[in-house]
C-alpha cells in the first residue's frame, strides 16, 4: 500500500468495501428467496403429474431476433402463437407439451425445424414458454405427446 498514491488507497478502500457488503448480503438474499418459494409452494399440490404416453424430453424457447423470421414451414415465426420447432415430426403436427414442473400443459402446432440433439427435445414460442411457466429459465422437463386426428 505504501506504493498507492492516495487516490489509489481510496479506490482500493472502496472497492474492498463493495466487495465485503455483497458477501455479507449473499445469505440474506438467499433466505428471501428460499421463503419466497416456501410460500410459493403453500397452495399448490406438490403431488408429481402422472405419466402420460409420450416422451419425455427438454424444452427451450425461441430467442426474440427470430420474430418476423421464416420457418421451415414458410410462414413467420410470431412469438405470441402457440408454435413450436421439432427435429423430425411433421409440420402441422398437434403436440400436448406437459412441463413435469408444474403440471401445465399447452398444445403447439410444429412449423420449424429444430437442430437434431442427444436427447428428445422441443423449442417453443414465447407464449407456450409463458403458459406453462418457465419462461426466463430457459428450459424445462416436459413430456410430449403427440395428438393423433388433429392436424
Amino acid at each position: 500500500m505504501a506504493l498507492l498514491t492516495r487516490r489509489g488507497k481510496l479506490a482500493f478502500i472502496v472497492v474492498c468495501q463493495a466487495l465485503l457488503l455483497q458477501i455479507q448480503t449473499l445469505p440474506l438474499q438467499a433466505e428471501n428467496i428460499l421463503s419466497d418459494q416456501k410460500n410459493e409452494h403453500n397452495g399448490q399440490d406438490l403431488s408429481p403429474p402422472e405419466k402420460s404416453e409420450g416422451k419425455e424430453g427438454i424444452a427451450t424457447y425461441y430467442s426474440m431476433k427470430y420474430a418476423g423470421k421464416r420457418t421451415a414451414s414458410g410462414s413467420r415465426y410470431s412469438p405470441r402463437k402457440m408454435t413450436a420447432a421439432h427435429p423430425t415430426l411433421p409440420m402441422g403436427t398437434k403436440v400436448k407439451v406437459v412441463h413435469l414442473g408444474n403440471s401445465n400443459e399447452v398444445i403447439v402446432t410444429v412449423n420449424d425445424r429444430c437442430r437434431k440433439r442427444r436427447y428428445p427435445t422441443i423449442d417453443l414460442s414465447h407464449a407456450a414458454a409463458k403458459e406453462l411457466g418457465f419462461l426466463g429459465k430457459g428450459t424445462a422437463r416436459v413430456i410430449m405427446q403427440t395428438l393423433d386426428g388433429e392436424s
